[in-house]
């Protein structure tokens, strides 16, 4: 019984092992990975902005700023992670700046302003329902399929508001965020397997070491009290 036991513990030194490997493997694959975004995000060279006591500023204002992390905390529901927002490193490299900088281009279309120009007046059943000529839109919070397309304005001004480039900027950054978010997972995961091949190496060694110790006793000789004579 104390031989298998012993074999056991031996068994799991080398899973725990394996699990270490593993741990070790995971990190340095997702430090690859990290310094490959963070390389990324130093060529793109898009920053945060911030005010002198460190609060996040846009266009200098910090009323602006609010109103788009509510926008990203309230109406979109992101656990932002203040201790992302560094104004040290004010870089975009990390997904609760990443989702910052996404928000912020978001919540200027959805306030952005145009010219709309109707060449032609509209007519519907012999009627005129939009004149031609030149007409200000200014966007209402509208997101992309929130634009009423049968209104000639509204939907001529859809395309000249969420511009391509918008929605590009937009899912970049989102491809941004999701990568800093599984970095972090591998991380974690690393740390992980690190943690329980610990465990395991600490409990076959341990299992090794009773067993040993349990074998010697039993190998020990033993000393039988000697009768003096009388």
């Amino acid at each position: 019984m104390t031989s298998r036991l012993q074999r056991l513990g031996i068994v799991l030194v080398l899973f725990g092992i394996a699990f270490v490997a593993a741990g070790g493997y995971t990190f340095v694959k997702t430090q690859e990975g990290a310094k490959s975004l963070q390389a990324f995000s130093a060529a793109q060279n898009v920053k945060l902005a911030y005010n002198d006591q460190g609060q996040l500023t846009d266009h200098g204002k910090t009323e602006d700023a609010t109103a788009i992390m509510s926008l990203l905390v309230n109406d979109w529901g992101y656990p932002v992670n203040t201790a992302d927002l560094n104004p040290n490193d004010p870089v975009v490299n990390t997904a609760s700046e990443y989702m910052y900088q996404m928000a912020t281009i978001t919540y200027h279309t959805l306030h952005a302003a145009t010219t709309v120009t109707i060449p032609a007046d509209v007519v519907v059943d012999g009627k005129v329902v939009t004149a031609a000529g030149d007409y200000q839109f200014t966007n209402t919070g509208k997101y992309w399929t929130g634009f009423d397309r049968t209104n000639p304005v509204e939907g001529a001004a859809r395309d000249k508001v969420w511009t391509g480039t918008a929605l590009a900027l937009i899912g970049t950054l989102g491809v941004g965020t999701v990568t800093a978010t599984a970095l972090q997972m591998g991380f974690a995961i690393g740390a992980l397997f690190a943690l329980v091949g610990g465990l395991v190496v600490l409990t076959g060694l341990g299992l090794v070491w009773a067993t040993r110790a349990a074998t010697e006793k039993v190998k020990a000789p033993a000393f039988q009290r000697s009768m003096n004579p009388a």
